[in-house]
């Protein structure tokens, strides 16, 4: 490929992102329909939206958001959401994981993973505390499709593993390298960042459940509603 057609591509890619992406009140620009999304994933296949368990079929969904379970107390996606998607890069990573963990006798419990960027102001109007949602001008890794909060159960039983904490506590005792816990949840969380890393997850310091893929600024915010991306998949 010569430096012109490297060059024509780039700008058809620039071209087909900023004239379909949307400023949000808060100055970020993000893609909220599926015709720019179908142009920039023909563009670059790695940007597909891709269901996790399509991966990773013995995955255990409890997305806290679609209930109200969660530290909002409010129901923040639709109700009867039972999917969730990353990029797809990191899926197959989580697959890679997931395959790891599964000789342990583990399986994956998923309390999150893309979210649309509304809700994430939702979160901000809420909330208004950059520790523990972001803020709505920069978007999160979870918006960007490359984010995935989770956790592990025993593969035979489906009974969670003991980790330092629930789902969304923010406390010290979450963070990693904190010595509260029992000296086995330490060994559990430790073992969970340790093979999250191998296959190319960065861990959060602060949450022990959270983990990103890296290189954020290659991933557009997205605005998709959990039904447009059921939809693009079933194209």
């Amino acid at each position: 490929m010569n430096n012109k057609t490297t060059i024509s591509i780039l700008f058809i890619f620039w071209a087909t992102v900023t004239v379909g992406q949307t400023k949000s009140a808060w100055g970020l620009k993000t893609v909220s329909d599926k015709k720019t999304f179908l142009n920039m994933v023909k563009i670059d296949s790695t940007l597909e939206m891709v269901e996790l368990k399509t991966l990773v079929p013995d995955l255990v969904y409890d997305l806290r958001y679609a209930g109200k379970n969660n530290f909002t107390g409010q129901r923040l996606y639709p109700k009867n959401t039972q999917k969730t998607y990353m990029r797809l890069l990191p899926a197959k990573a989580l697959a890679m994981v997931a395959n790891e963990l599964r000789q342990r006798g583990f399986a994956i419990k998923v309390w999150d993973a893309y979210r649309p960027y509304h809700v994430t102001v939702r979160f901000w109007n809420l909330i208004h505390d950059e520790r523990y949602v972001a803020k709505p001008s920069n978007g999160s890794g979870h918006n960007r499709g490359i984010s995935i909060d989770l956790s592990l159960v025993d593969a035979m039983t489906g009974k969670e593993i003991a980790m330092p904490t629930g789902f969304d506590n923010f406390s010290d005792t979450a963070h990693h390298g904190s010595t509260t816990p029992a000296a086995a949840k330490i060994r559990n969380r430790d073992m969970l960042r340790a093979t999250m890393e191998k296959f190319g997850f960065n861990s959060l310091q602060t949450e022990w459940w959270h983990y990103s893929w890296p290189n954020p600024g290659k991933y557009e915010v997205l605005d998709l509603g959990f039904k447009q991306l059921e939809a693009i998949r079933e194209q």
